[in-house]
């Protein structure tokens, strides 16, 4: 199965385009929030942090993501979604044979979704990977878990 968040890549590009603006627009009218602070530069700073931690947050949750458990290895990326054809500034990629796949987790958290898979190395060490899914549809993430859901239960399998 194959399956990508490609198309949110326009929506996230909206987004930082309308933070721009907002900040293009309260920068021209922060006397308006005089109110806030006694002093301009007080009052400047507020607007600022405000955008930088808007900005942050987007910045922070808005990932590609793509898996693909075609054939007999399974390969999941993570990378940020602007200026990724450019620069690897931010890329997780893990492949791995079906057959160490011990166990996956899916975490919601408020605002940020997470999927961490645990996999056995060749020393026999369970390693711990974590993705963040949280521009994946629900229904691809269903997809997903049924899928790695499967990988586990022919893992487990006793063979004779």
């Amino acid at each position: 199965m194959r399956t990508n968040n490609a198309k949110v890549k326009n929506t996230i590009v909206s987004v930082y385009f309308i933070l721009i603006v907002l900040v293009i627009l309260l920068a021209t009218v922060f006397s308006a929030f005089s109110h806030l602070a006694s002093s301009s530069k007080m009052t400047f700073l507020f607007i600022f942090i405000g955008f930088l931690i808007l900005f942050l947050a987007v910045h922070f949750i808005s990932k590609y993501f793509e898996y693909d458990s075609d054939g007999k290895k399974v390969l999941l990326i993570n990378k940020g979604l602007l200026l990724s054809d450019y620069f690897n500034y931010r890329e997780h990629q893990l492949e791995f044979n079906k057959s160490r796949l011990k166990a996956f987790q899916f975490r919601n958290y408020l605002i940020y979704k997470s999927l961490t898979l645990y996999i056995t190395n060749s020393k026999g060490q369970v390693k711990k990977e974590t993705f963040n899914v949280t521009l994946v549809s629900r229904r691809k993430r269903r997809y997903i878990g049924q899928s790695l859901s499967k990988m586990i239960k022919n893992n487990t399998k006793p063979t004779n």
